[in-house]
């Protein structure tokens, strides 16, 4: 399995605007975290380097302690419309630089920022999209029947003006 990110993956995670992130303790309690953000919040830093900035949540730090036990982290990203899934696997640290933070920053994204996570990565492999039913968000759908929307109110204005009913 490849290590490197190549240009089709490093796309997709451009356009991501969240995913799942597994940890787990010293002891290998594992836990399953959902990050998300503006999309492309996480950046591909280099061809083997991810990094995120981690912002303000729930302030359970869970995540954060496991990370200060146990580095491996496992993410899983998943495009609902594309039907698409990427998996990764690595080693992560938290980084406190500032110009590190300043640089996975999203100067656009109003939240506060306590911290950046960075990935190693081992390895990552994409996934046949079988079995994954399309979702799309609010917005999508909203985007979609726009038109549809705006030409029914036209044509029964239409009817309005001739006095026909619309029901």
């Amino acid at each position: 399995m490849p290590s490197e990110i190549n240009d089709a993956v490093a796309k997709f995670i451009a356009h991501q605007n969240h995913f799942y992130m597994a940890s787990a303790d010293a002891k290998g309690r594992p836990y399953v975290q959902h990050r998300g953000g503006p999309e492309g919040f996480l950046k591909v830093m280099s061809p083997t380097t991810l990094g995120f900035a981690d912002y303000a949540g729930n302030r359970r730090y869970v995540t954060v302690g496991n990370l200060g036990e146990n580095e491996n982290v496992f993410l899983f990203f998943m495009d609902y419309p594309a039907q698409r899934r990427v998996k990764i696997r690595g080693k992560a640290g938290i980084v406190t630089d500032p110009d590190i933070i300043r640089s996975l920053r999203d100067p656009n994204y109003d939240a506060q920022v306590e911290r950046a996570i960075v990935i190693e990565i081992e390895y990552w492999e994409t996934n046949c999209n079988a079995h994954i039913t399309q979702r799309f968000t609010q917005e999508a759908v909203d985007a979609a029947v726009a038109p549809v929307m705006a030409r029914m109110a036209r044509l029964e204005a239409r009817l309005k003006e001739a006095g026909l009913p619309i029901d």
